[in-house]
């Protein structure tokens, strides 16, 4: 990055919020904060004047909230937003929402305010804001990508009855976005349960299921414990969960699991995807995609070495952060790998199935 700075301009209606992430922010040399504003109409303004690179923004402001800023400020210019988000279920699917419009990834607020200094949250804020400015070129392709009308979900649904395949995907920073790409392409019929884990902490997931549901042919929903998976079903692991698998007979039922974090992540692809590779199922396929660290590669090998599972990654140019792909590849066991957009093709032409 040499000496040139990243460009923060925070927005946040609570004084107290804007002071501890500033303070935070202003802790690394590499960051300098060029404003702040306290709602979303003044966010507009400071940013055409001051031109950032990254904007942390509020979601729930007065005057202009976080998600109509959002949606003006990515059509003002260029810049790479993260959210920042109470836990209540309305604030929750907004973010969900944001996200899907074009947020780079958002930052939960904890019930005490006082909590946004501990070290954990300081690590992640400072991360997240250097993974944005990164993040910005790829913004600019995902911006560019199909934006097609979400009316899928008015369609009725008939699941195949049987289950010939399971999907299993792991996903983080940049997850919402690009799954709300590519589910979308899945027919109903299609023979096979898909299980997800993306990286989020609870009360996140639950709106992220409904979200996609709204969306999709397939069904989705947050994973519940003794789920028996079924074909034309979307499972996705709820957050401070990890999702693991149980056979009975001919069944593969879901369990989830409140076992220790794997390297401060619950749910954990690694894990998944090794509890998938015990099962002895025939027909698996996984599926790596856009995330920062190496979460899912470790277990990507075991459903390689135990199942011989078809692999596939997402490339590096679609990726918000090529981090969980890359360390997959690494691992050669990737079998492919294709652009965002492509992964449902390749998927079904793995299966012999057409649209």
């Amino acid at each position: 990055m040499n000496d040139e700075k990243i460009r923060v301009l925070i927005v946040d209606d609570s004084a107290l919020m804007r002071r501890i992430i500033q303070n935070i922010l202003a802790q690394d040399p590499s960051i300098e904060i060029v404003g702040i504003a306290k709602d979303g109409i003044e966010a507009l303004k400071r940013a055409q004047e001051l031109n950032p690179d990254v904007i942390t923004l509020d979601v729930e402001m007065p005057l202009m909230d976080g998600l109509s800023c959002l949606e003006n400020l990515l059509k003002q210019g260029s810049y790479s937003v993260i959210m920042v988000s109470s836990f209540t279920k309305e604030r929750a699917n907004e973010t969900i929402r944001a996200l899907e419009l074009g947020a780079f990834d958002f930052i939960s607020k904890p019930e005490n305010i006082f909590d946004m200094s501990s070290s954990d949250k300081q690590s992640e804020i400072t991360e997240k804001v250097k993974l944005a400015y990164r993040s910005l070129k790829k913004a600019e392709i995902f911006n560019k990508a199909r934006r097609r009308q979400h009316t899928i979900g008015t369609e009725s649904k008939e699941p195949s009855s049987e289950l010939k395949y399971i999907i299993a995907l792991g996903v983080s920073t940049g997850g919402p976005r690009a799954l709300s790409e590519i589910l979308i392409d899945f027919p109903a019929d299609l023979p096979a349960a898909i299980v997800i884990v993306q990286h989020m902490p609870s009360g996140f997931t639950a709106s992220l299921a409904t979200r996609l549901n709204e969306i999709c042919r397939l069904k989705v929903k947050e994973a519940e414990d003794m789920d028996e998976l079924k074909a034309g079903n979307i499972y996705i692991a709820p957050g401070d969960y990890h999702l693991t698998f149980d056979r009975k007979g001919e069944k593969i039922l879901i369990k989830l699991l409140k076992t220790p974090p794997i390297g401060k992540l619950r749910p954990s692809v690694d894990v998944m995807m090794t509890s998938l590779s015990e099962t002895n199922f025939s027909n698996i396929i996984g599926v790596i995609m856009t995330g920062m660290g190496s979460d899912g590669a470790k277990g990507l090998v075991q459903l390689k070495e135990k199942n011989n599972a078809f692999i596939i990654a997402q490339d590096e140019k679609t990726s918000t952060v090529f981090g969980m792909p890359r360390s997959a590849i690494e691992k050669g066991v990737v079998d492919k790998t294709v652009p965002l957009q492509k992964i449902p093709t390749c998927i079904m032409n793995f299966m012999g199935v057409r649209r």
